[in-house]
């Protein structure tokens, strides 16, 4: 029995350790890649930089000047945040009030929410785009809203999951000491919703900040955020710089594993508190 479950540990360890391997290598070859020259890049992307193909931190001066990467990065920066901010506020307190309200409004707004998550972003795309301009949200504070809108349906699922688990007595015990809804909400019930919120948090930080079609639809060459503007990188007739695109994408992806990496311990916390009762 022993041998037996020691074998299993031992064939789970190695399947773990291949798809570390898989999962790791575009990142580790993108790095690599980053420090050659372009020429170099095309010719032999699977080798270690040496003596000649070596090209220093060139690449990413290069690419931080053809695409203002600041500029862009700070858009990304101002988008992730301030969208991320929105969907957690808003969202819980939507979550909050159908839960705890139970009427046909509720159900009916629950379920369109629920909806909202199956429908596909290429059905809507178009009507979006039209929608936005006529509305003037074709900037990067109208982008905030749509995302409010597009990241929703998810949040409130989950934030609706949790707060079945959360005894509505605790809630009653702040309204009889004198707290109005939304002393209750803020003092009491968001607080318990921390491990929740971080989970959604984390899963919207790396949904907006990578995302590419949204903003490029939206708010267009204006204001380019890091995706729409290292696709710049690439010219007509299909010449691209691969070494600055290489190094661009090194810099792109490294503010979102940091965040993840500080917050992933949250996720199958807040994961897993949501799916208390149903």
């Amino acid at each position: 029995m022993e041998k037996a479950k020691k074998r299993n540990h031992i064939f789970l360890f190695l399947i773990l350790s291949v798809l570390f391997v898989l999962f790791l290598a575009p990142i580790f070859i993108v790095l690599m890649n980053s420090f050659k020259g372009q020429l170099f890049i095309s010719n032999a992307p699977f080798a270690f930089p040496d003596a000649i193909t070596f090209s220093g931190m060139d690449n990413y001066v290069n690419g931080v000047q053809k695409i203002n990467f600041f500029n862009a990065f700070g858009y990304s920066l101002f988008i992730t945040v301030f969208s991320v901010a929105a969907i957690i506020l808003f969202t819980s307190m939507t979550a909050w009030y159908i839960t705890r309200v139970k009427n046909p409004l509720t159900s009916g707004l629950y379920y369109l929410f629920v909806f909202s998550m199956v429908v596909p972003f290429q059905m809507v795309m178009y009507t979006m785009v039209k929608v936005a301009n006529v509305l003037h949200l074709d900037n990067p504070v109208g982008l905030v809203v749509i995302y409010l809108g597009f990241g929703a349906g998810l949040a409130v699922f989950i934030f609706s999951g949790f707060i079945k688990s959360v005894p509505v007595d605790i809630e009653e015990s702040s309204i009889i000491d004198g707290c109005n809804p939304l002393q209750t909400f803020f003092l009491i019930v968001f607080p318990i919703l921390r491990p929740t919120a971080i989970t959604v948090a984390i899963l919207d930080t790396m949904w907006i900040w990578n995302d590419f079609l949204l903003p490029y639809l939206t708010i267009g060459t204006k204001y380019r955020t890091i995706p729409v503007a290292i696709q710049y990188l690439q010219g007509g007739y299909g010449s691209r710089d691969m070494g600055a695109l290489m190094a661009m994408l090194v810099l792109a992806i490294i503010p979102i594993v940091v965040f993840y990496l500080t917050c992933q311990k949250h996720i199958i916390k807040g994961v897993l508190s949501g799916a208390v009762k149903g």
